[in-house]
């Protein structure tokens, strides 16, 4: 185990809104059908910290794939066996526990080893196709140095939370106090971009509810791209864009690019920039919000909590009426 990438966890430096970010990349053992080792990844942002395996206590009755409970810092967490939920058998063990804060939530993950922290840019992380690993694979980043060009498997952690851990998951069940609906122009929708399955789910029925028509991308470039085209149209309608999208709704991690710097182009443009623009991430923290509010943004959301989520697409709307 490298000592220096557990500490690189704990100095990494805020990089919002560069397009770039840190993956923090591990290995979870040999494939079970393939017995590859494949090489896979989670975004520093969400990592708390990374150490070796502490003791765990096991739990009676726990649920599939989670080990036990572990004392981190005083905080009792559950402990899920990655490897076991990937499909991997680690050969020398589960050595690392990654702590992860995901969705006003932490837990750790158990994996073999921990390889490095590298720097990339969302340009060169490519959205996966929904199958690869059970679907619990959101994006594949191209790590490409002199000699090499090595792929790392981003995990959809939303999608393995959701598998392992249910209640960790705020579920869209009951919508009866999301309020009525929005009320959009007729023919405006709310432009939507995430590349999580379990995330684009959520919001789909949070907006269903709402009975607001949406488009629904899977990368900031994708919705980018979208509201060109939208602006086009609008342009030979004799309309604005404006008549064409009310709202745009965005993830912050996304491959291709990120949640920031889609907020930035949006609000630099002159044709886009009185769009309100709400930030929809796991990524709580103040140094995201306030960086939310340096790209442009209009209010800033944490997953996910159907009636906040509505509140605050309710109060940007409003704003610009």
């Amino acid at each position: 185990m490298n000592s220096n990438v557990l500490q690189e966890v704990d100095e990494r430096s805020n990089l919002a809104g560069t397009n770039k970010f840190e993956l923090l990349l591990f290995r979870l053992g040999e494939e079970n059908t393939s017995g590859k080792r494949e090489l896979f990844g989670i975004n520093v942002f969400k990592v708390r910290e990374a150490l070796v395996m502490p003791q765990v206590t096991v739990m009676p009755g726990a649920p599939r794939h989670v080990l036990g409970v572990a004392n981190i810092r005083g905080q009792i967490i559950p402990v899920i066996d990655l490897p076991g939920v990937v499909g991997c058998t680690p050969k020398s063990g589960l050595n690392i526990l990654i702590v992860t804060e995901y969705e006003r939530s932490v837990q750790g993950f158990a994996v073999e080893e921990v390889e490095e922290i590298v720097r990339l840019e969302w340009s060169k992380v490519l959205s996966a196709e929904a199958n690869a690993v059970g679907g619990m694979v959101t994006s594949i980043a191209r790590l490409e140095d002199e000699q090499s060009t090595r792929l790392a498997l981003v995990l959809d952690v939303e999608k393995v939370l959701r598998d392992v851990l249910p209640s960790r998951v705020h579920e869209v069940k009951d919508t009866h106090g999301i309020g009525p609906a929005l009320g959009l122009k007729p023919g405006a929708v709310i432009l939507a971009a995430d590349d999580s399955f379990v995330a684009r789910t959520q919001i789909e029925k949070a907006l269903q509810a709402l009975q607001a028509p949406y488009i629904m991308t899977k990368t900031g470039k994708e919705a980018l791209d979208k509201l060109q085209t939208l602006a086009t149209e609008a342009r030979a309608e004799g309309k604005t864009v404006q008549d064409k999208v009310q709202l745009i709704l965005t993830d912050l991690e996304m491959p291709e690019m990120d949640g920031f710097t889609l907020t930035r182009q949006i609000k630099q443009d002159e044709r886009f920039k009185n769009i309100p623009v709400v930030i929809h991430s796991s990524l709580s923290g103040s140094a995201n919000e306030d960086h939310a509010r340096s790209v442009g943004a209009d209010a800033y959301v944490a997953k996910f909590v159907a009636d906040e989520l509505a509140q605050t697409i309710r109060k940007a709307i409003a704003a610009h009426a």
